[in-house]
């Protein structure tokens, strides 16, 4: 390519959720900048919640996000209880596993099947996909299916559900009304697990990463609600230490704050963190699975990302009939709460899809919320996003320019990042000097 300039761009970057920009600056045959520019307008639900009654958090929060509105409740409703000094166990804390094994089938399966299978298989969309796997196709939409329909039998509805309060439900269902997600999700267990073999026998580019990786852990099972956050490099920290090992920073070319280790590193949290951190945590069925599929000693290949989600959509839903099976209703839907006392703080962090997500609340004088800190997964993960981008785009400079474009789009849907939750449109410039 010379010394000449070469930009890139794309007037619309499908299958993510948001709206972003990715600019690359090549001099001299070496990537000196990388910028994931999102221009997203700012959300503002951090305000929105400030002088508000802390029960109308969990409602207000699913609003962030229509794909995982779940993970924004659940974080949200452990930081509020941990405030007010209440713990939720038995059928409840169950039900709210449950609840959130429903979003991970949804989320995840979306994820595979119409957002990143079509780039590894050669196909624009999951229009194109369709028209010639067509079986593949319907087995990923009556998968995800299965996912709405637990989210809407405990939630109330598929998106942004209603049920979920501090302290538990508003109602909580029968052992009759959650038996017909058995059968369902007896046959969704089976498609989890073809669908673990299709993506492992995918074409998959060479690439490895070497971030800090960072995910809940806990000591009995594969974290969802709750645990102490580790990561590859040692760090074990209760949820209430957060804010001592982790930062967050604005920079200039993104609405969205950037994560960083407390210090400057790079992490990165998601689906590749939990299974690295947590996969002897798994069933003999997924761990099985997952030696299969080539991955029993772990995953540092981002591309693999898709085959880790596969697995993730297993174990939920081997999970969601354990815990069907084991179900007996609480005497109450909700556990007794406290008045707010002025000043107390809660921290809560659950796993979403995407990664980790971090709420923290304090209540003031008149027991409304005067200080609200939400930490979404993808704002943490942009920093390791750009790293990839940057060695992605070093080892490829000489591919053509279209060819580039399209694995910098892959690479960044390796990460499914929500860029509305931080920010479907990415203009790729790539300057050589």
């Amino acid at each position: 390519m010379g010394t000449a300039t070469r930009t890139i761009q794309v007037n619309y970057l499908a299958r993510v959720e948001g709206e972003g920009a990715l600019y690359v600056k090549v001099r001299g045959g070496q990537v000196q900048k990388v910028q994931l520019r999102i221009f997203e307008p700012p959300r503002f639900f951090e305000a929105f919640l400030r002088g508000r009654a802390f029960t109308e958090a969990p409602d207000i929060v699913a609003r962030i996000c229509g794909i995982c509105p779940v993970a924004y409740q659940m974080s949200a409703v452990h930081a509020l209880e941990d405030a007010l000094g209440v713990r939720v166990g038995g059928a409840l804390r169950l039900l709210r596993r449950l609840l959130y094994c429903g979003e991970w089938i949804e989320s995840h399966t979306l994820h595979i099947y119409m957002l990143h299978a079509p780039d590894f298989l050669g196909y624009p969309d999951a229009v194109a996909l369709a028209r010639d796997q067509p079986e593949a196709v319907r087995r990923g939409l009556a998968l995800k299916k299965a996912g709405n329909e637990i989210v809407a039998r405990l939630g109330g509805r598929e998106i942004h559900p209603i049920n979920v309060r501090v302290g538990g439900f508003y109602r909580v269902p029968s052992r009759r009304e959650l038996a017909p997600l058995e059968e369902q999700l007896k046959w969704a267990r089976e498609a989890a697990l073809e669908t673990v073999k299709w993506v492992s026998k995918f074409p998959f580019p060479e690439m490895a990463l070497d971030h800090e990786l960072v995910a809940l852990r806990h000591p009995e099972e594969y974290p969802m609600n709750e645990g102490r956050l580790v990561s590859t490099a040692g760090l074990d920290i209760a949820v209430a230490d957060f804010a001592e090992h982790f930062v967050e920073e604005h920079v200039a070319h993104s609405n969205a704050l950037h994560g960083l280790r407390r210090g400057g590193g790079i992490y990165l949290t998601g689906p590749m963190a939990r299974f690295n951190l947590n996969r002897t945590q798994l069933p003999p069925l997924v761990q099985e699975a997952a030696r299969e599929a080539g991955l029993d000693q772990g995953c540092r290949n981002p591309f693999h990302s898709i085959i880790v989600r596969s697995l993730e959509v297993l174990y939920a839903c081997d999970e969601a009939l354990r815990l069907i099976a084991a179900y007996e209703p609480p005497e109450a839907p909700a556990v007794e709460l406290p008045p707010p006392a002025a000043g107390a703080v809660g921290h809560g962090c659950t796993e979403a899809p995407r990664g980790s997500l971090y709420h923290r609340y304090v209540f003031g004088p008149d027991g409304t919320l005067a200080e609200v800190r939400i930490v979404p997964p993808t704002s943490q993960n942009q920093r390791a996003i750009e790293d990839d981008l940057r060695r992605l785009v070093q080892a490829r400079l000489d591919l053509p320019t279209e060819r580039l474009r399209h694995e910098c789009e892959q690479a960044i849907r390796n990460h499914d990042p929500c860029i509305s939750c931080a920010t479907h449109f990415l203009r790729l410039e790539l300057d050589r000097e």
